[in-house]
């Protein structure tokens, strides 16, 4: 088992990169753009997510021994002799983990050769469009969820290493904390759990799985009360914890109609603070219909770490300037119908009116767009000259995220389908 990063691509970047070798065209100064030609539809906006995963993978991209061995009979000696001492030594520009984003923003901006910045394409595109499906998803759940809390737990319906890496997406985008426990270990995400059905299950009676939860977790627990009747369970659940049960959880049902009947019950035994918990295949719109229900906080699985009807954002990855046989560089760019691109080196901001609120999405090609003062840059720089430099705590990322969330115009609120937020003008 190795912790390089190079296979995690596609066998025809590899094939390219020897035909450019042995052209000579691999060592042109190149830029590529990875960025979205539109939102998923009916989104207003996006989330980037997964930049301190990229630049991770960025720095373990190294052709190790057990790597050259695999790729015997894919390239040939020159190319594998190349590959042997491949470290990427280009400058990496890019929009800001947490960051909204909108049709056409240039998210990552690669300059290097085009040898060194093609082999990158498959393994950015990857990580970035799995975590910003997952951030986006998460994002407008949060914001339906206002000032409740939100739980990712979907670390069982997913590919075990994706389910790490979009605990971490949602707690960008405002999750409150996460099942995953290698979430944790690596990015210390807040982690949180208590019982299963199977564990009331696995007792005689209701009454003893929750003492013995209670024996162990103290009073402050969360005790689930739907494996059979949810009144009966109620009632039970505050004799044996007393009026400081922390929660209880509902996780099957009419989840509007069961929370203000459970808010009732709880409140009638006096146990007024104990909050209520509501999982079960929620996602933004389910959230939102629960905003009247005496409800203190959500779990979210499925939806979630699937984006939410979208699994994927669509970025792509495109060559947008090279140098020519002088050295000169000169925009390139693909025309073909419903999938063109934009050439030449892009720069970005964000126009906001005087009062902060956002108005466009500014791209200048091959120049920086006019700040009239009011107005935010949005790329920073992630790695120079080969060394990774926009490292930061992922804290940071999530509180970019509500500052650059609550700049959006008002319409982003509502979950129903739209168009972008704001345009995206080219200059």
């Amino acid at each position: 088992m190795t912790d390089s990063t190079v296979l995690l691509t596609d066998h025809y970047e590899l094939t390219m990169l020897q035909a450019a070798l042995r052209s000579g065209a691999a060592h042109r100064r190149s830029v590529f753009e990875l960025f979205p030609r539109r939102l998923p539809e009916g989104r207003r906006y996006g989330v980037v997510a997964g930049v301190g995963r990229a630049l991770d993978a960025i720095e373990a991209f190294r052709f190790d021994d057990a790597a050259l061995a695999a790729l015997e009979d894919v390239v040939d000696g020159p190319t594998l002799e190349w590959l042997a001492s491949y470290r990427f030594s280009g400058d990496v520009w890019g929009y800001a983990e947490g960051e909204a984003y909108f049709p056409y923003s240039p998210l990552l901006i690669v300059e290097s050769t085009f040898a060194e910045a093609v082999l990158l394409e498959t393994l950015l595109l990857s990580i970035y469009n799995h975590d910003s499906a997952v951030a986006s998803a998460a994002s407008r759940m949060t914001l339906a969820a206002g000032d409740r809390p939100c739980i990712e737990m979907g670390s069982r319906r997913t590919h075990e290493e994706a389910a790490v890496a979009a605990a971490r997406a949602a707690y960008v985008a405002g999750f409150a904390a996460s099942s995953n426990l290698a979430a944790r270990q690596r990015y210390g995400v807040p982690t949180t759990g208590t019982s299963a059905h199977s564990f009331t299950l696995l007792h005689d009676t209701e009454a003893d799985a929750f003492r013995a939860q209670v024996a162990s977790l103290g009073a402050g627990t969360t005790l689930l009360v739907d494996t059979y009747d949810v009144a009966e369970a109620v009632r039970v659940a505050v004799e044996v914890a007393g009026p400081e049960l922390g929660a209880v959880r509902l996780d099957s049902g009419d989840l509007a109609a069961l929370a203000t009947a459970v808010r009732a019950q709880l409140d009638s035994l006096g146990a007024t603070s104990t909050r209520i918990i509501v999982t079960s295949d929620l996602d933004e719109h389910a959230i939102a219909a629960l905003a009247a229900a005496p409800v203190d906080g959500y779990g979210v699985g499925t939806e979630l770490v699937t984006g939410s009807g979208h699994p994927t954002c669509g970025f792509v990855y495109k060559l947008v300037a090279r140098a020519d046989d002088a050295g000169e560089m000169v925009s390139v760019a693909k025309r073909s119908v419903d999938k063109a691109s934009v050439g030449g080196r892009k720069y970005a901001l964000r126009r906001r009116s005087s009062g902060g609120v956002a108005e466009a999405e500014v791209i200048g090609i091959g120049h920086r767009p006019d700040d009239d003062g009011d107005d935010r840059s949005l790329l920073v720089p992630l790695v120079e000259s080969g060394e990774v430099v926009g490292r930061e705590p992922l804290d940071d990322a999530r509180e970019r995220h509500a500052a650059s969330r609550s700049e959006l115009p008002i319409a982003v609120q509502q979950m129903s389908r739209g168009e972008p937020a704001i345009p995206t003008v080219h200059e």
